[in-house]
């Protein structure tokens, strides 16, 4: 049976997302708030890992902002080569999302670059994968995003979108 979420596994999720300290100690400061010890924090977000609650946990920084080139993309990819092609362009550093699509363009990635010939040349190698048949770029024309954060405190209720 998967693990059920206890009270403060709730609290954990929710303060993590609203307010993650940003400070040396961050486990810490969140164990402060939830009468926990460091480790313990640790430990739990290990556990909701594994159980498939947490996939990842880290910064999300605007890499416009940073002065990055970025891309939607997508490909065509051969079903028997889907798997290598896939990790192969995840082995790219800049490669932020990948995942597939019930399409005929099954793989979409997103790419970031520091500046746009860079960007070029990584999508032009990336090309060159036995078994990419066709690759589409998506450069954006406007930005939107939307996040959600989820309030697992309250049931029933809707997480605050920014």
């Amino acid at each position: 049976m998967a693990k059920q979420l206890d009270e403060l596994d709730k609290k954990l999720l929710t303060l993590a997302q609203r307010e993650f300290p940003i400070t040396a100690r961050p486990y810490q400061k969140l164990g402060e708030k939830l009468g926990l010890s460091a480790q313990e924090v640790i430990e739990r977000i290990k556990s909701l890992k594994e159980a498939g609650y947490v996939r990842r946990l880290g910064g999300i920084f605007s890499s416009k902002k940073l002065g990055y080139i970025s891309t939607l993309a997508a490909a065509k990819v051969t079903e028997e080569r889907f798997y290598q092609v896939a990790d192969k362009i995840n082995q790219y550093l800049g490669v932020t999302h990948n995942y597939r699509r019930n399409h005929d363009f099954n793989l979409w990635f997103t790419l970031i670059a520091p500046t746009q010939k860079s960007l070029e040349e990584q999508l032009a190698e990336i090309e060159e994968i036995e078994g990419l048949e066709v690759l589409r770029r998506l450069p954006a024309k406007r930005f939107y995003k939307l996040g959600v954060k989820l309030n697992l405190e309250q049931e029933g209720q809707d997480g605050d979108r920014d």
